[in-house]
């Protein structure tokens, strides 16, 4: 089986077993306590049940995959091992089994169902189903130890024996004790707890099905620590309450939690080719299709192949990879491991930072850049994977695939700013380590003072210089390290007090105007001057500025800020008076007088230039193709789009067609664009150059000219203009009308788009076109017309045919309805059809019935009411009256003329009790 089968088989397993299929909770998880960890556990998201806190609803939550039972669960969670109690970073590569990230399988019961039925479950899927070799299985349960809580678990043993009975093997064989340390689980010192069961496979060569002595000798490797007998399924059995007191009373309702890990279950299945081979069987969570697509992806990348071999302990206990294959080994693993732990936490929204489990993050992507080395990758390698993955998993995680670009943006920002301090603490590290390697002290340490100048200058996390120093056999001077870190912890405590905060921007304290440098450059290296903080948000103050601030309807900048390994993103940049506050993402500042780098982001700089020079053309083909009155009212320029209000009627279809082809053929002219500065007064007296009525200029303004020579003043189109723009109106490269539409008397706005996005929306266009070709099987767009055209004249062909049967239809019912007639009354509900069929019917029993007709009908889940009543009997009763009356015992309203009304209502339970009171009425 491949592991999709694998895990959908577990899912449609508990599927038939009416239990409720849920999505994965995130793997970001709040605890009791208020701390932000990780998701260890399958069972997270179901605390608030166990602890009576909510009541068993988990078929009404959000994005159920299948409904069963509210008091039935069953998913496959994505866990994180990565940090305090659970911690598996530095076990990952050096293994067949450690992973950061792995998927939990798993069943639970809120007071439903409980031993009987798990147990027996767990057998018919193990044995039955997926056909695990019986005489290779071992099942615990509790027996408790000296000291241990509460009583031997009886009850699971004797409905294990059952089992292994049934098929003949011995349970005094196949069932092993465990104490509290291996088959007791508690939540805590105190609250729900129970003893659990545990499904151990023998992994040892040999035959699939085993001998008695075989047997036995495979029972003594249940719960020890020999890799060839592992445990794949736990079932805990939650039943006593953990008082503080140390007694165990029984709870009120009894639940069932299980776990088995899936990455685990593929490398025994697949490993022995669907339990066929034991002899030769390659138990390795890294050998199965879970990570194949990764390997085959990096091995296209770096051209080097993995060959599954393992690293052994050197005469320190450290295991550490010797040869060129067992380095490109570990590599692979850890690479594979830390994209997906990556992925599916940014996919969730957790990214990597300076604190907490993001800087848990942020550490496992610079151990997996670290490792990149190793396959000789020197440029930002790892977020291009992240295609394959989202390929490989969306289906079943489908955030993977819908915040894919996201993932790959922040693991490439992230990739880029270790990369970028990486090499060089490397050869710090390989310098220090060759100062010492004359000395003859075996108990050397690499002190704590460089490995806190490895974190705090080159961003290497303290593990990470710890991996690299028990490759050399040394250690690391862990204590002082952390002395040094608590420090500076202090320091930026001590800091961020003094970080103003502020309601309004109008509060900061610096006052000097920023020096706007990013007309010309992009990047540059500057200083800190205040950090405040409002509400959510925090900005920075720099005495240089590369990023254009919002006004004049341009948008401000994105970029970051850079101080040595670690990045500052900036989502946003505005002014106070002429000075720029830059907002940044996330709680992590720069510290005051810090010189940093300021990158703005140029993708999106150059969008948003494209669409400002373009709406500048916009607004001089406004002038040719409509009026030169048509001035300007107001603009808005982002990255995605532009919008240009301006006084005007509503334009024509053929005068935005002739502007559109007017602003592209400035566009591929690939005119000059240059700006200038000049004394306002000489702008003014130029009447070439267009400036905003009501707008403040100071003494010397900024021209923006297209075409003409570059700074003299003679182009077709010149503005006051602030903003960045182009350099050419090639640059533009393609611009297309979106829309034109009023938005205020006199006022009208066009939307458009340029560049990119043209190109995008032009894409799209043509894809439509040809998904419609092919669904009318037209030979490309010249043929669609006359498709479409034979197509429409078809449906009028059949619409006219439907309404003739229609009438045949409601003739022959009206002939049924005239049996039914009583004191020159007919009311009936013709059930599921339209109101059209109604009024065809009422319709064609006016030439034959002269007397009073209600008719009803269901169709769609909507009721429609008819009533017509002839000439002869409108003096005793009016069509609209019948209407008025019936339609509100629907949920309705209607009404219409003495001889003909129509209503309708939402109630379909309420038609039969409808026409009783019509036949009431008309008694």
């Amino acid at each position: 089986m491949t592991s999709a089968q694998i895990r959908q088989s577990f899912l449609d397993f508990f599927k038939s077993k009416d239990h409720t299929i849920v999505p994965s909770d995130n793997v970001g998880y709040t605890s009791r306590d208020g701390a932000r960890i990780f998701t260890n556990a399958g069972m997270n998201q179901f605390v608030p049940i166990f602890l009576g806190e909510r009541s068993a609803d988990v078929d009404t939550w959000p994005g159920v995959l299948h409904k069963g039972l509210p008091t039935r669960a069953a998913d496959t969670q994505k866990c994180i091992r990565a940090g305090g109690k659970h911690n598996d970073l530095e076990d990952v590569g050096l293994d067949t089994y450690h992973h950061t990230l792995f998927e939990m399988l798993g069943n639970w019961s809120f007071g439903d169902y409980f031993k009987k039925e798990a147990i027996s479950w767990a057998w018919e899927l193990i044995i039955e189903k997926w056909k695990f070799p019986p005489t290779r299985v071992f099942a615990t349960i509790y027996q408790p130890g000296t000291g241990d809580p509460a009583d031997r678990d009886q009850e699971a043993y004797d409905l294990w024996a059952e089992k292994f009975r049934s098929i003949g093997l011995d349970p005094d064989i196949h069932i092993v004790n465990g104490n509290k340390k291996d088959n007791f689980w508690m939540m805590g010192d105190t609250g729900p707890c129970g003893p659990c069961t545990e499904i151990h496979i023998d992994l040892t060569p040999g035959a699939p099905n085993l001998d008695e002595d075989r047997q036995r000798a495979g029972a003594l490797l249940v719960n020890g620590s020999d890799a060839s007998c592992i445990e794949i399924w736990n079932n805990v059995f939650i039943q006593y309450n953990a008082n503080p007191d140390g007694s165990f009373v029984p709870l009120p309702a009894q639940h069932v939690d299980t776990g088995m890990g899936f990455e685990r279950v593929c490398s025994i299945i697949q490993g022995t080719k669907n339990f066929t081979d034991f002899e030769n069987a390659k138990i390795s969570n890294y050998d199965t299709d879970v990570f194949k697509p990764i390997f085959d992806e990096l091995t296209k990348m770096c051209g080097k192949h993995y060959q599954s071999t393992l690293p052994k302990a050197n005469a320190q206990g450290h295991v550490v990879p010797v040869t060129e294959q067992e380095k490109i080994d570990v590599a692979f693993r850890v690479i594979a491991d830390h994209l997906r732990t990556l992925s599916f936490a940014i996919a969730d929204g957790i990214q990597p930072g300076n604190s907490d489990r993001n800087y848990t993050l942020r550490r496992i992507l610079r151990r997996a850049v670290k490792y990149g080395r190793t396959l000789e990758f020197k440029e930002p390698f790892f977020y291009k994977l992240v295609d394959v993955l989202a390929q490989h998993m969306g289906d079943v995680f489908p955030e993977l695939r819908t915040k894919k670009e996201q993932v790959k943006a922040v693991l490439k920002l992230e990739e880029e700013a270790f990369n970028r301090t990486l090499d060089k603490g490397v050869a710090l590290f390989e310098a220090e380590v060759s100062n010492r390697s004359h000395t003859s002290d075996r108990s050397y340490k690499l002190s704590g003072e460089f490995a806190f100048q490895l974190y705090d200058t080159f961003g290497f996390p303290l593990d990470l210089t710890e991996l690299m120093a028990r490759e050399r056999g040394l250690t690391v001077d862990t204590a002082g390290f952390e002395t040094l870190m608590e420090e500076q912890k202090q320091r930026a405590r001590e800091a961020g007090k003094k970080n103003k905060q502020v309601v309004s921007v109008s509060e900061i304290e610096t006052k000097a105007p920023t020096q706007f440098i990013g007309y010309d450059t992009l990047e540059a290296d500057v200083r800190v001057l205040e950090v405040v903080s409002m509400k959510d948000k925090n900005a920075v103050v720099l005495d240089v500025s590369t990023c254009y601030a919002e006004m004049g309807g341009q948008v401000g900048d994105a970029g970051q800020l850079i101080l040595g390994a670690n990045t500052f993103p900036i989502s946003a940049t505005t002014k106070v008076g002429n000075t720029w506050l830059h907002f940044l993402e996330g709680e992590e500042t720069p510290a005051v007088d810090a010189t940093v780098k300021l990158v703005v982001d140029a993708p999106r700089r150059h969008a948003i230039e494209r669409h400002h020079t373009v709406t500048h053309i916009l607004h001089w083909a406004l002038h040719e193709v409509v009026s030169k009155d048509a001035t300007q009212k107001g603009s808005s320029v982002t990255p995605d789009k532009l919008t240009f209000d301006f006084n005007s009627a509503a334009l024509t279809p053929q005068q935005l067609s002739d502007i559109e082809r007017l602003v592209n053929e400035r566009i591929v002219a690939n005119d000059p664009v240059s700006w200038s500065e000049v004394p306002y007064v000489e702008a003014k007296a130029n009447n070439g150059i267009m400036a905003l009525f009501g707008e403040k200029y100071g003494d010397l303004v900024r021209v923006v000219q297209i075409g003409g020579q570059r700074h003299k003043l003679d182009g077709w189109s010149m503005e006051l203009c602030g903003g960045t723009h182009t350099r050419g109106t090639g640059e533009i490269g393609l611009f297309r009308l979106v829309g034109e539409s009023a938005v205020a008397a006199g006022v009208r706005r066009i939307e458009a788009i340029a560049g990119l996005e043209a190109y995008n929306a032009a894409r799209a266009d043509a894809d439509l076109i040809k998904l419609l070709c092919g669904k009318v099987s037209a030979q490309g767009a010249h043929d669609i017309e006359k498709k479409l055209e034979a197509l429409l004249a078809q449906q009028k062909e059949l619409e006219r045919n439907l309404k003739a049967a229609q009438q045949r239809e409601a003739s022959g019912k009206a002939k049924e309805l005239l049996s039914t007639a009583e004191n020159n009354t007919i009311i009936a509900n013709l059930g599921d059809v339209d109101a059209d069929y109604a009024v065809a019917v009422s319709d064609a029993l006016k030439g034959s019935f002269n007397g009073i007709v209600v008719l009803a009908t269901t169709g769609g889940g909507n009721v429609a009411l008819i009533a017509s009543v002839s000439k002869d009997h409108q003096a005793k009763v009016q069509a609209g009256k019948i209407i008025q009356t019936i339609a509100p015992i629907v949920g309705g309203k209607g009404g219409g003329k003495p001889d003909f009304a129509r209503g309708g209502g939402k109630d379909v339970s309420k038609v039969d009790a409808a026409l009783a009171e019509a036949r009431k009425m008309l008694a």
